[in-house]
């Protein structure tokens, strides 16, 4: 088979059943034994992993304040994300489970945003959830935090502390798959550009070492370069542009993480250049692009979705409040699958090429609440949550 009908044939058969491997190796440790099988088979090396220091912790009474810490609000992930917070949280209010709610945004400052959480403790918040800045240089913080009784639990930013409860996706192996995807597609050989999102952030070097890792096993394909797009469109679209200005080799795929799909795709058309395979998550633009591009537009990844991000932040923060117990100090969530024959379940109407700010919301939970209960020891469910009542984003 040429290399030109292996393209072809591979959209549609590869999908993401690659995410379930363990592209680092199996992980051991504390804990992990202990919880279902499904879950574990989530874990490889590349996670840090202990058990929770969340054992008999006395949780704040009733009603809560709840204090959310965020490191940069500069793309609309970010905004979704907290949005979709402060909405849930809202609903807990009318519940009379929440007292209040109050958000800080460092913008980036990790020395800011270390102020902003002490500024947290001394309000007597109930609980902490963020999005950290950094992995390691929030630890002290996070334990003062938690000395002063108030539990702190990480998303899509996972800390070494091991007095946070961190949910994540094994960005990894989220990284590893988007280069075996790449692989595949490319027969093994080829020419790739990396557009990384924010330099630093303890994500983006996990799905960095996934990436390398998974092209250090095909010598054929060339890293043309990297360029960071810090997870912003108009910042995404400007390095593309310049990268092609100065690199006339082709360019067989784009290997990427984020949201911004779209822009890189019309970066490329700019430039007069052939629209490669783009990796990521998917995107409301990406999606809008695609109904635009049907016969150019060519995808491998999932959905890492802010709404996603956010309801699984809340639901581990109102557990741990209400006294379940976590088996182990890092929640995996598996990412959800998307095919390129699938696009169309995932495309809403008002889903445009300048539909930025607009995520798809997944046809199912990709974690339910059964297997939430199994990160627990004693799971019992969300109080008054359910995945079916999450807003129709054209709504």
């Amino acid at each position: 088979m040429t290399r030109s009908l292996l393209r072809r044939a591979w959209l549609p058969a590869l999908g993401i059943a690659a995410f379930a491997m363990g592209a680092a190796g199996k992980a051991s440790a504390e804990g992990l034994s202990d919880l279902p099988e499904n879950l574990q088979s989530l874990y490889t090396d590349s996670i840090p992993v202990g058990p929770s220091a969340y054992d008999d912790f006395q949780m704040p009474a009733k009603p809560w304040k709840w204090c959310h810490s965020e490191s940069y609000m500069g793309n609309p992930w970010r905004v979704n994300a907290a949005n979709e917070l402060k909405r849930l949280v809202g609903n807990a209010q009318e519940q009379g489970l929440v007292e209040s709610f109050e958000m800080s945004d460092s913008n980036g400052d990790v020395t800011q945003q270390i102020a902003q959480i002490r500024a947290f403790i001394d309000k007597d918040c109930s609980v902490i959830t963020m999005i950290a800045g950094s992995s390691t240089a929030l630890n002290d913080v996070i334990k003062a935090a938690y000395d002063a009784g108030i539990p702190v639990v990480t998303t899509a930013s996972a800390v070494t502390s091991p007095y946070a409860l961190n949910i994540q996706h094994n960005h990894n192996v989220w990284g590893y798959n988007m280069g075996k995807g790449v692989a595949a597609y490319l027969d093994g050989g080829g020419n790739v550009l990396e557009v990384e999102g924010i330099p630093g952030s303890p994500i983006v070097a996990q799905e960095n070492a996934g990436g390398e890792r998974a092209f250090a096993e095909h010598p054929d394909i060339n890293v043309l370069g990297r360029v960071s797009g810090n997870w912003t469109a108009n910042v995404t679209k400007s390095v593309v542009l310049q990268f092609l200005a100065t690199s006339p080799q082709p360019i067989d795929a784009v290997w990427t993480t984020g949201s911004e799909t779209r822009v890189i795709a019309e970066a490329f058309e700019e430039a007069g250049r052939p629209v490669p395979l783009i990796t990521g998550s998917m995107s409301g633009d990406a999606l809008g692009y695609w109904k635009e591009h049907p016969d150019t537009f060519k995808f491998y990844g999932g959905a890492i979705l802010p709404t996603v991000a956010s309801h699984n932040t809340y639901r581990a923060a109102v557990r741990l409040l209400e006294g379940q117990q976590p088996i182990v100090n890092t929640i995996i969530v598996p990412v959800p699958e998307i095919k390129q024959e699938d696009l169309d379940k995932w495309a809403a109407p008002c889903m445009t090429v300048e539909s930025g700010s607009i995520f798809p919301v997944p046809p199912a939970d990709p974690i339910s609440e059964e297997m939430m209960d199994g990160y627990f020891k004693n799971g019992a469910g969300t109080p008054g949550y359910d995945f079916a009542t999450t807003p129709d984003p054209c709504g």
